[in-house]
């Protein structure tokens, strides 16, 4: 009877434990490393890194690609308060975003060409590989969007410019 007993327990054991719960997959998140191209050539402008502490997400210049006869010492002389003339490259622009599923909102950002801070709002694709930035005053309708195409981790590292995501060309709208 012990071994019958005993059996049984290793039966519903195997049985329940063959029976996987389905695995939800992580859901993306916009923390990484993301390229924003220029959507008449398609050639990369600048890299953005948004990181994420305590459920806030930021985002900052990381690498800007500049044309030639731009300023490579670019700093921001219309930015405001600690900002001010601080080099554009090191800037953080996207401040405040709190995560909502794929969307993130009740942030801001800043155009460092005229210091001038709008609210903003984020959207990831569930694919995780693009992410909507958008910044406006007032309501959202009155504002401008970029698409920017997520980057391996490692690519700052790398000594080498990758290619604009093809297709990239027309990543902006209004």
């Amino acid at each position: 009877m012990g071994m019958w007993l005993q059996r049984s327990v290793i039966a519903v054991v195997l049985l329940f434990g063959s029976v996987a719960l389905p695995v939800r997959a992580a859901e993306p998140t916009a923390t990484g490393l993301w390229e924003q191209v220029d959507e008449k050539t398609g050639k990369p402008e600048s890299w953005f890194k948004i990181t994420e502490r305590n459920g806030i997400y930021e985002g900052a210049f990381v690498k800007i690609f500049f044309k030639p006869g731009e300023d490579p010492n670019w700093v921001c002389d219309k930015c405001q308060g600690a900002d001010k003339g601080r080099p554009v490259q090191t800037l953080t622009l996207i401040r405040g975003m709190r995560r909502n599923g794929l969307s993130y909102e009740g942030g801001t950002i800043m155009d460092p060409r005229d210091g001038q801070v709008y609210r903003a709002l984020m959207r990831l694709n569930p694919d995780g590989q693009t992410l909507e930035v958008r910044g406006y005053l007032g309501i959202s309708l009155f504002g401008q969007s970029q698409i920017w195409h997520k980057l391996p981790d490692n690519a700052l590292s790398s000594q080498e410019t990758r290619p604009a995501a093809k297709g990239a060309g027309a990543s902006q709208k209004k």
